[in-house]
């Protein structure tokens, strides 16, 4: 975790910055996208189930983002922009199971639903003079309670600790995007790298919120195929 002073903590994030880092987030998102419907179209998601490649790819995403957060600042633009719609891809095709558990309309309004949850968001990361910075510090630690009860429940099969879960990681990822939009002006003042790479840098961690506050979500109000 960087530190960082309060004049650096209370910056007004420039316009400029959030654009062109909610322009590669979007286009991360569009990525996905693709290559999800894409990939069930095709039926490819059949074999993704039932070959056990599903899991491979789940690890895989978990290797990039990993390599991507502790990598990123000795990585070349070029680089790093290659492991984010890498990333972003590779996603999309875990994704595409999703087609197959929800209906289709369900899934749109859900995805609405996150994107105007996102937009308030972005407004109140941008406007607030808060300091923040000790929120982002315990949300990480609370996001890791939260995956490592997620897993016990894979076993214990508690219909009312999954909604519990849903709703408390959901609450973790809004205050991490607002704490992730900010940092991106924090990490623009301390000026650790280029702006490229800053950019890309900013986009994955929004597109990672952005996917999971769609997720929990979706788990909590989508509609299941019959």
């Amino acid at each position: 975790m960087e530190n960082y002073d309060e004049p650096s903590v209370i910056r007004e994030i420039d316009n400029s910055i959030l654009s062109q880092t909610f322009f590669r987030m979007f286009m991360g998102l569009l990525a996905s996208a693709i290559v999800a419907f894409g990939t069930y179209h095709s039926g490819a998601y059949v074999k993704l189930l039932t070959s056990g490649t599903y899991m491979g790819l789940a690890i895989l995403e978990i290797v990039m983002v990993i390599v991507f957060s502790l990598a990123f600042k000795h990585l070349s633009s070029t680089v790093v922009t290659i492991l984010f719609y890498g990333y972003a891809a590779v996603n999309g095709i875990t994704l595409s199971t999703l087609f197959a558990i929800y209906e289709l309309n369900s899934m749109g309004y859900c995805f609405l639903a996150t994107a105007i949850m996102f937009g308030i968001l972005s407004y109140v990361a941008k406007n607030t003079k808060k300091d923040l910075t000790k929120l982002g510090e315990m949300l990480p630690t609370f996001l890791l309670v939260g995956i490592v009860l997620t897993i016990v429940n894979i076993f214990a099969k508690s219909s009312l600790l999954d909604i519990i879960l849903n709703w408390a990681i959901l609450a973790i990822f809004v205050g991490l995007t607002v704490w992730d939009i900010k940092k991106i002006a924090m990490l623009q003042a301390d000026g650790i790298c280029e702006d490229e790479k800053l950019y890309i840098y900013g986009a994955m961690e929004l597109y990672l919120d952005f996917i999971n506050m769609f997720l929990r979500i979706l788990r909590l109000f989508g509609k299941r195929r019959n």
